[in-house]
């Protein structure tokens, strides 16, 4: 299991971050902290991970790319998912949940080449056709706005551990406790902010200021600052 390095004075609180770029600057001190960050690589998650790894990278003065990565939503629902697909066609399949929620093979395989279609679509928007960066030798610090389940991020971990990085670290403003634990089993650090505990759980009830990022917003954010 990875270290976990959050900050105490933010243990279960809400509403401690103004939007995702104040939250970003929060975690990018907290990351700063660490010992270990040699030859850094921030990718960030879009939408939301995008202006808080802007504001890591910045920190860090390391440069900025993506890990595009989409849940597989659950069919009929438009937020919840049960796995992930990742920018080079990796998929995770929260196995217990599959078969909790009772989904055939059919409907898996349906759901999953919906979720391959939009990952290929995002990659190409948001990228414009350059190279995923090399990783190898590197810290890689995967930058996110929160961890709900947790199973992007694992989704994400699990594509980046193939291209040999030196060791991986996860930046998020805020996560459940549990998915905190669970994700930091898989990566070398593990940095947040804001840990909270509870039978319920949501990204959003950190930020005063929290709305979805469009197509649009995300560009804008990247400007040129894309490696």
């Amino acid at each position: 299991m990875g270290d976990i390095t959050d900050n105490p004075l933010l243990r279960e609180q809400k509403f401690v971050f103004e939007d995702r770029h104040d939250a970003g600057r929060q975690l990018g001190a907290l990351v700063q902290t660490l010992p270990v960050i040699r030859d850094p690589l921030v990718l960030a998650i879009p939408a939301g991970g995008v202006p808080v790894g802007r504001e890591v990278a910045a920190a860090l003065g390391a440069p900025l790319s993506l890990a595009v990565v989409r849940k597989i939503r659950i069919p009929g629902t438009t937020e919840s998912g049960f796995g992930a697909v990742t920018w080079d066609g990796q998929v995770l399949i929260n196995e217990p949940l599959r078969a909790a929620l009772g989904l055939s093979p059919g409907d898996v395989n349906k759901a999953v080449a919906q979720t391959r279609e939009n990952v290929s679509r995002r990659v190409a928007r948001f990228t414009g056709g350059r190279p995923v960066p090399a990783m190898e030798g590197k810290t890689v610090i995967i930058a996110d706005d929160g961890l709900a389940s947790g199973f992007t991020m694992l989704a994400a971990i699990q594509s980046i551990r193939r291209r040999n990085p030196a060791r991986i670290i996860i930046a998020v403003p805020t996560a459940s406790a549990s998915s905190a634990e669970l994700v930091s089993r898989h990566a070398d650090f593990l940095v947040c902010a804001n840990i909270r505990s509870g039978r319920t759980f949501a990204v959003a009830d950190a930020y005063r200021n929290w709305y979805d990022l469009d197509d649009r917003e995300v560009l804008e954010e990247l400007g040129d600052s894309l490696l």
